[in-house]
């Protein structure tokens, strides 16, 4: 396989694509960070370019260069052969650059048209907002991507998922001709996937340059024209589609071939620590029952999985076990201690924890540092006269980033500077501070790269070990085959199966939750 070094000249024959955007020796430090060093980098006219790397990587750094809203420490881009500096978001968009973030950037509060036309509003002959227009071309956005969804519905009324769909219809309403996908799958159900890749495919045929960044490896490799991958800041390989497979990735990215699979791991259950008995839960709007009379036991020492579509009703079980939403039914106990009625704050002290699905909205709080979010869940074991104890808390912050290794310049660099992946480890890392009985955690892997998923999974296993209670979501069925000693599979509200990863296949697997062959090779197998 060729190297960046060796790649240049082979990636530039006339079926390769004009080159519309370059990266010249681009460099980004944060203080004594060096998140680039020096990268060349080509955007092609009619290509899907996709890039690989783990978090930390660079990836998403040198996107936000390449679409205004970072400016590179050294080096410069080139659009359409000339240099050029983006000062602003709004001036990449000008020059036909759009991107799609990684983490969701919309305003609740506001509906779908207003999200999508925000800082770019319509106007009519009188000069006011054309909302009728504006309304059309929603409509038919959400046509184009298959996906039932007014404009006038408010984004905070939409699942996570739809979410995603609402920052892919932003970015095409744009008409760019440079597009940035940053991680643009990572809420979608296989079904979405579909329709986000047809979609990709029509831009690419009309002449748009595509800029994919995705953990989920083969359905990228699916996608891709070009692979490039980066490591700690470089990067280091470049390769036509074709001549690349899973492995290759895998191996360029962390240095080695992917390595965890928890099959065989010992298993010692201790008694049990969590109990679910005939649960129901209703959406609180709606009334309808999303969560139908479900049991189920975890025992010390265990981790279990629950496998589903989106839909399935697995984060809603999630949020009601830790105490946001009410149970219609029901009842939980903790070590035979009922907390069905208790408040989040109560649960937490028990010695129930959640990791939920979106670490933006409720696992971190944006505006303060990593030690702070980290420490933030655990402050009353740290008080001792009113006060909280500083040195107690820093160094209890210090082990446990060390712990599930958290990339970071310090404890007091902001949250937003880490990458996704390393913001999770911190949302994890937080809730262990707490010394849980119970850890749950909502789709824990999403927007993670195969390397961090491994570290993230070998550290369940060893606090497992420790007589930790472990339950999981996850849509890939991958990981919930090679990270966990039981399967529990969710349909329609329901648990309809269960299953030992051991002697499970992948397609019975999926079979069980309802997924249709053709849907198999969207929901990345990149763990197997």
């Amino acid at each position: 396989m060729s190297t960046a070094a060796d790649s240049a000249a082979v990636l530039d024959g006339p079926a390769d694509g004009e080159v519309v955007l370059r990266a010249v020796d681009i460099a980004k430090t944060y203080g004594v960070t060096r998140a680039l060093k020096g990268v060349n980098f080509d955007v092609r006219r009619g290509k899907v370019t996709v890039l690989f790397g783990e978090n930390g990587a660079g990836k998403s750094t040198l996107m936000k260069i390449l679409s205004g809203v970072e400016t590179p420490t050294g080096g410069h881009l080139e659009l359409d052969g000339e240099v050029v500096e983006l000062k602003s978001t709004s001036d990449a968009v000008d020059r036909g650059i759009s991107i799609i973030h990684q983490e969701l950037n919309l305003c609740a509060n506001l509906s779908v048209r207003d999200n999508i036309f925000l800082g770019r509003e319509l106007r009519n002959a009188a000069g006011t907002v054309d909302y009728g227009k504006e309304r059309e071309i929603t409509a038919q956005l959400m046509e184009r991507l298959e996906e039932p969804i007014k404009p006038s519905t408010l984004v905070q009324d939409l699942r996570v998922g739809q979410q995603q769909i609402i920052e892919i219809a932003r970015a095409l309403a744009a008409n760019a001709r440079i597009l940035i996908m940053d991680e643009p799958t990572s809420a979608l159900s296989a079904a979405e996937v579909e329709v986000l890749f047809k979609v990709i495919r029509e831009l690419t045929a009309q002449g748009v340059a595509i800029v994919y960044i995705s953990h989920h490896l083969e359905e990228a490799i699916e996608i891709a024209d070009f692979a490039v991958v980066f490591r700690d800041g470089d990067l280091v390989a470049t390769e036509r589609a074709e001549n690349i497979d899973l492995p290759w990735v895998v191996r360029q990215m962390v240095g080695r071939d992917a390595d965890y699979d928890f099959r065989n791991e010992p298993r010692d259950y201790g008694d049990v620590a969590l109990s679910i008995e005939g649960v129901t839960v209703a959406d609180s709007e709606t009334a309808r029952v999303v969560v139908n009379d479900v049991s189920l036991e975890v025992r010390e020492g265990e981790i279990v999985c629950l496998y589903g579509l989106m839909g399935a009703g697995r984060t809603e079980l999630m949020e009601a076990l830790a105490g946001r939403d009410e149970f219609s039914r029901g009842r939980v106990r903790l070590h035979g201690n009922d907390f069905t009625h208790k408040s989040v704050a109560e649960r937490i002290e028990m010695g129930v924890g959640l990791v939920p699905e979106d670490r933006q909205r409720d696992g971190l709080v944006q505006m303060m540092s990593v030690g702070r979010n980290m420490s933030l869940s655990s402050l009353p074991s740290m008080v001792k006269n009113f006060f909280i104890q500083g040195g107690k808390e820093r160094e209890r912050v210090a082990a446990q980033s060390k712990d599930v290794r958290v990339k970071t310049a310090g404890p007091n660099a902001p949250i937003t500077s880490l990458s996704g992946g390393n913001q999770q480890k911190v949302v994890i890392g937080k809730m262990l501070l707490t010394d849980p009985k119970v850890l749950l955690l909502d789709e824990p892997t999403r927007g993670i790269d195969v390397g961090a998923k491994g570290e993230i999974f070998a550290l369940l296993f060893r606090e497992a070990k420790r007589g930790l209670a472990v339950l999981y979501v996850t849509s890939e069925a991958g990981e919930a085959l090679t990270a966990s000693h039981r399967i529990v599979v969710m349909s329609k509200g329901r648990f309809v199966r269960e299953l030992d990863p051991r002697t499970t296949t992948r397609d019975e697997l999926m079979a069980a939750s309802g997924e249709h062959d053709s849907d198999y090779h969207h929901s990345n197998g990149a763990e197997q």
